[in-house]
């Protein structure tokens, strides 16, 4: 991800973010367990790895591998203090015993312990669902990957798995999907000689001079296109293709002009240019689209998921939610990819309807009579 506070000027103490109020539940838990240690038998799953301040960590850490002091002698010496001093020194240099007297004056409330620690395991998960998007993002973007779609599904399915575990302690309810203002979406490579579009163009050339791969190529749709026009061809080719009819340069030409493309800015010349130098086979240039387009909805669904994690006013069932809403729009088009890309022998045909028969109704079964062997099963 880059790194956008680099591109700016230092910034002055008026400018620096507050304190994040995690940190406060934090404090508050922690003097919660300094007040009343045998509170963090209620605490549920809250680890060490859950904390944003290392120093916390390593205190929560100190506190969980210590055995409480009975009440009685909590309430008459300060075994407790010392024994966590003792313990989470070496870990945290900067914990001194003030700041334990300070972190006890933090706590409003000591019986709101587990209120507290609900608070801090919602903010890992914002922290953990951010990590996975960031992962994907940088998936989705590497331009030197030997295998780009698999690593994109690779980290796809980590986020998914993410989600998946942080749904067993957030499960989802009525109204919460986010309301967060998503980015546009990332633009794509559609200048004139860009891999992209000369990619485009030799499918196009190439299915119209071998249009009979067009029926086995349905896993490829238009909106995959970097360059609209390129996509409305396609469709053309495409339609040409369902209805059995001729497909050639000017076949196409033709459809083109009743989708209204010859009268929306591009020439009959221009068209007819995009089929002249077919090479390859149509099957290579569709899946070099087809990864193209998944790495680019990968791209930008990692960024949604991005985007609702900096949205401090999102729920972990909104974070959740919306996720999984997103990595859906993402599922269908892995289906496609997982279509083409199969083994031609792995691909089952498509199954033919029975052909339908002019000879009416089937006749009626004759009645078995009341005695017969069949009457008496």
């Amino acid at each position: 991800m880059p790194n956008l506070a680099s591109n700016q000027g230092d910034l002055s103490l008026d400018d620096m973010p507050a304190d994040p109020p995690v940190r406060y539940a934090e404090q508050a838990l922690l003097g919660a367990l300094i007040l009343e240690p045998l509170r963090i038998k209620t605490l549920g799953s809250l680890g060490p790895e859950h904390f944003s301040v290392a120093m916390h960590g390593a205190l929560f850490a100190a506190m969980t591998a210590l055995t409480p002091p009975a009440p009685e002698v909590h309430a008459r010496e300060p075994v407790w203090i010392t024994a966590l001093l003792d313990r989470a020194q070496p870990h945290a240099r900067g914990l001194t015993a003030p700041y334990l007297h300070t972190l006890a004056d933090s706590c409003p409330e000591p019986s709101h312990a587990p209120a507290y620690a609900q608070m801090i395991v919602a903010n890992r998960a914002r922290l953990t669902i951010r990590a996975a998007a960031e992962r994907l993002i940088q998936a989705a973007t590497d331009p030197v990957l030997p295998d780009p779609a698999a690593h994109v599904l690779d980290r796809t399915d980590a986020v998914t798995a993410v989600l998946d575990d942080l749904g067993r302690l957030f499960p989802s309810h009525p109204g919460s999907l986010p309301r967060t203002t998503l980015p546009p979406p990332p633009t794509r490579d559609t200048g004139v000689g860009s891999n992209a579009a000369s990619e485009e163009q030799l499918l196009l050339s190439t299915a119209a001079a071998r249009p009979a791969c067009l029926p086995e190529m349905r896993w490829l749709r238009p909106e995959d296109f970097t360059v609209p026009l390129h996509g409305v061809l396609y469709r053309c080719m495409a339609s040409l293709a369902y209805r059995g009819d001729p497909i050639d340069a000017v076949t196409v030409l033709w459809e083109a002009q009743h989708h209204g493309l010859i009268t929306s800015g591009a020439t009959a010349r221009e068209v007819l240019d995009l089929f002249a130098t077919p090479a390859g086979s149509p099957e290579h240039w569709g899946e070099q689209i087809l990864q193209r387009s998944l790495l680019h909805h990968a791209h930008s669904t990692g960024l949604h998921i991005h985007a609702f994690t900096n949205d401090p006013s999102n729920t972990p069932h909104q974070l959740i939610t919306g996720s999984r809403r997103a990595l859906a729009d993402l599922g269908a088009l892995r289906a496609r990819w997982h279509h083409a890309t199969r083994p031609p022998a792995a691909r089952q045909p498509r199954a033919q309807p029975a052909p339908a028969s002019r000879a009416g109704p089937p006749a009626p079964r004759p009645a078995t009579p009341a005695g017969s062997p069949r009457a008496s099963r």
